[in-house]
């Protein structure tokens, strides 16, 4: 895809609109089976099979589906969360109509990464073997360094705009696609490819698991049995552009980003503030970012991991601020994939703002009382076109954005 006549400069306050998605995870290796698989009533987390976790209980996870990704190819230039990344970000650009993505050099093109281990802990046998005194080649050293998951994207595709990799526990998905979405906004891009991408790992799950916050079965968000999470992998990136490029190029536009808003408790490395202070806060930020009210909202994707403190704290937010409201938690099909999870919620939920639909919540049988609230106990219809995506994480960072369809500005 290419554009004749001068490169655009967006100017600032204009509208960003979604023009593309690329997403791969437990349910697909591309979006349309990703978000497809949603509305099957299958789900299937297991042992891992690239790792050993060496418990005698098995915790299941949400492992992609055997495929080239899972090569332990020593000799490949990047580790696997930024290879997710390429994935999702060329499947993005394709679905934007921007094919290979040469076009956009004569654009100013932002790229916004969330993750959280990033293959971090993903090298055990060299530091072992450093740890007993051997000397072992700096090979995973070179590849980690240079497996930056914003960087080898802006490579890649031979970008020049800003680049940025944000590490904000489980919000950072969301928060990479609010901030670079602020970056069109602002005029200092065009166009931003913008998202998210974890790796299962085994360190990664042990930690969970020593946490105590990790389910020996499917996980059951919001439901009174709840009992941990299971962990999930997987990549998503939006590729979010201004009104005036996407009328430019004559490009339809699957949603507009409406409003964006991000606080922190300021209260408890791992667990929520009680009364769930910072996510009400971010969630009227975002309602007032896209001039809209709760009532507005047709559906909440909610963060919805599955544990005790986070389902209770962001359930009754959920009652006070929007008790009439549909909402439901993905990761009963996706597990939580970390860094990449508010990425894949915001492609799901504005595939569901299109399709007019949202799924059930998996794995829900029970209402808790002190929740108050049932999450989607089967498909419903939408009745509306404003839907929610939420994000709460360790550290108490909240991100909430605001999806409307193409046309449903306020």
């Amino acid at each position: 895809m290419s554009i004749s006549g001068p490169a655009i400069v967006s100017q600032p306050g204009k509208q960003v609109t979604v023009t593309g998605i690329g997403a791969l995870c437990a349910t697909g290796l591309d979006f349309e089976r990703a978000f497809t698989a949603l509305f099957e009533k299958r789900r299937e987390p297991s042992a891992p099979r690239r790792f050993d976790l060496e418990h005698p209980t098995i915790y299941p996870v949400f492992e992609l589906p055997p495929s080239p990704l899972d090569s332990e190819d020593e000799n490949q230039p990047w580790l696997r969360t930024s290879r997710l990344a390429l994935a999702a970000a060329r499947e993005a650009l394709e679905d934007a109509g921007w094919g290979d993505g040469k076009g956009l050099s004569q654009l100013k093109v932002g790229v916004c990464i969330g993750t959280t281990v990033g293959g971090s802990m993903n090298d055990e046998q060299f530091y072992r073997d450093f740890r007993d005194g051997k000397n072992p080649g700096l090979k995973p050293i070179d590849r980690y360094l240079r497996s930056n998951p914003a960087a080898v994207l802006a490579q890649t595709f031979n970008l020049h705009g800003p680049q940025l990799t944000i590490v904000n526990a489980c919000s950072s998905g969301t928060d990479a696609i609010g901030l670079g979405a602020s970056w069109i906004k602002s005029g200092l891009c065009d166009l931003v490819l913008a998202g998210g991408s974890d790796e299962l790992c085994r360190v990664t799950c042990n930690g969970f698991i020593s946490l105590m916050i990790s389910d020996h079965q499917p996980c059951r968000p919001f439901d009174r049995q709840r009992n941990g999470l299971n962990l999930g992998e997987g990549a998503a990136i939006l590729i979010l552009e201004s009104k005036q490029l996407q009328k430019r190029r004559n490009q339809a536009a699957k949603a507009s980003i409406l409003g964006y808003g991000s606080s922190c408790d300021a209260w408890h490395l791992t667990a929520p503030h009680p009364e769930g202070r910072g996510l009400s806060q971010a969630l009227q930020l975002a309602l007032n970012n896209a001039g809209t009210k709760a009532e507005d909202i047709a559906f909440i994707n909610a963060h919805g991991t599955a544990t005790q403190n986070n389902d209770l704290t962001e359930g009754k937010v959920i009652k006070s601020l929007f008790p009439r409201t549909p909402f439901f938690s993905t990761k009963g099909h996706t597990g939580h994939t970390l860094g990449a999870a508010g990425a894949l919620e915001a492609a799901f939920t504005i595939a569901m703002l299109q399709s007019g639909k949202i799924p059930a919540s998996a794995g829900f049988s029970e209402i808790d009382p002190e929740i108050g609230l049932t999450p989607t106990k089967c498909c419903e219809n939408l009745d509306g076109h404003l839907a929610l995506s939420q994000s709460l994480a360790f550290g108490g960072n909240n991100g909430a954005l605001i999806f409307g369809l193409d046309g449903a500005e306020q």
